[in-house]
């Protein structure tokens, strides 16, 4: 329904982004591919493509590494122009954005709904690819989350790993009173002015912005007033270290002085880099909002692979994505050990890198546990306009803090998000 405005929007942004094309014109037989993050997405996708080139001599692959800001606007610019000379083969969509580009711009891309196995694949993941009951990507990483706490501040404060498996956020602020009284440390490092930690309260019980046939979905949103409930909660409780932006969100439970982080998957290798910390962290499934329908397993994050129907390397494109992303489970060890990289393909859990105990969480195998909240991720209809609600909620995060009534904060959030889509 939001179609002409979404279009619109991007054909303004394409002709001022036009001088951001570059040459990457393809040799037959070369597939390439647009991506950012070369420590991790461009990292993986050569791994995927030299394994693939081994056994398909014959196929070759052009990864070009763009800021994530610059994927967006090339394709933005070309799928709006109708440039698709310009297009690669391949390429990287957040998955909050999937759902804007693929109802955006039909048939702009391949389905694979034909050809790939979803069913091997952690629902949630193959819900925000699928339009009109067709599937359009390749999944790719999961933002699953979990519940990382220091061992050792519990500990002190009276708490064993099996207090907090399974609990209520509730429960959780129970235990950051008493954590913060024994050992002097908050609970978390929470920055007001991030909607994330609202995003990963919200789906955990199983609701989005949007209902499932994408319409707004906020003053009767269960799910979005828990989750703003518990935040308050959070907040008058002063369990919380203020973090203004990313590095010092990081550095609250890097340097030791929070007791927990609830993040996704991705925060890992983050929280592993500090050596000294080795054995004084656990992981847990997250807390439930304790409400109808609430569970214990959330996403934040992601992305996923698409094939550019204008292709000229398009059925060789599918192909790699569906034998390397879809089928091989040692690529996912691998990308698992090298990289941190937590794939959508349920039966890589399978593998030994999934099942490997770690030492630096005190022999927990971590990796499984996580494989195992990713089939419990609930599926949720993202829509085409998560980011635009998105400031809608974060700018009303901050009168939580100075006791607003839910109910008039949902109000204040509609009407604004109603005004940003119009």
């Amino acid at each position: 329904m939001y179609h002409k405005t979404i279009r619109s929007r991007f054909a303004a942004a394409a002709f001022a982004g036009a001088s951001l094309f570059a040459s990457t014109a393809a040799f037959a037989g070369e597939v390439t591919i647009w991506c950012w993050d070369p420590n991790f997405n461009v990292a993986i996708m050569k791994e995927a493509g030299e394994r693939y080139t081994a056994k398909h001599p014959e196929t070759t692959f052009n990864i070009v590494d763009f800021a994530k800001a610059d994927v967006e606007q090339k394709l933005q610019t070309a799928l709006s122009s109708g440039t698709t000379d310009a297009l690669p083969d391949i390429v990287l969509i957040e998955d909050y954005g999937a759902q804007k580009y693929l109802q955006s711009f039909p048939g702009a891309f391949a389905e694979l709904s034909g050809t790939v196995d979803y069913s091997g694949f952690a629902p949630y993941k193959v819900q925000l690819m699928t339009v009109d009951g067709k599937v359009y990507g390749m999944p790719f990483d999961s933002g699953v989350t979990g519940f990382y706490y220091r061992k050792d501040y519990l500990e002190q404060a009276g708490f064993k790993p099996t207090d907090v498996q399974d609990i209520t956020w509730d429960r959780f602020i129970e235990i950051g009173k008493q954590v913060e009284e024994k050992t002097g440390k908050k609970m978390m490092g929470l920055d007001i002015t991030d909607a994330g930690f609202t995003r990963i309260l919200m789906q955990s019980a199983g609701q989005w912005y949007f209902d499932a046939d994408g319409n707004l979905n906020i003053e009767n949103n269960t799910a979005l007033k828990a989750a703003l409930e518990t935040q308050q909660k959070i907040l008058q409780a002063g369990i919380y270290k203020p973090s203004s932006g990313w590095t010092e969100w990081v550095g609250s439970f890097t340097s030791g002085d929070v007791a927990s982080v609830t993040t996704g998957v991705w925060i890992t290798g983050t929280v592993k880099a500090q050596a000294d910390q080795a054995g004084k962290w656990g992981v847990a499934p997250i807390p439930s909002l304790g409400i109808e329908g609430a569970g214990h397993a959330s996403n934040l994050g992601g992305s996923s692979w698409y094939v550019l129907e204008s292709s000229a390397e398009k059925a060789d494109a599918i192909a790699f994505l569906n034998e390397t992303y879809a089928k091989d489970i040692d690529f996912y060890q691998k990308i698992l050990t090298e990289r941190g990289a937590v794939g959508s393909l349920l039966a890589a859990r399978t593998g030994d890198a999934y099942m490997k105990a770690d030492d630096f969480f005190g022999g927990e195998t971590v990796w499984q546990n996580f494989s195992d909240w990713l089939s419990k991720v609930p599926p949720v209809n993202y829509g085409i306009f998560t980011n635009e609600v998105d400031t809608a909620v974060t700018a009303h995060l901050p009168s939580l803090a100075q006791g607003a009534k839910i109910d008039e904060v949902l109000k204040q959030i509609q009407s604004q998000a109603e005004g940003q889509i119009q």
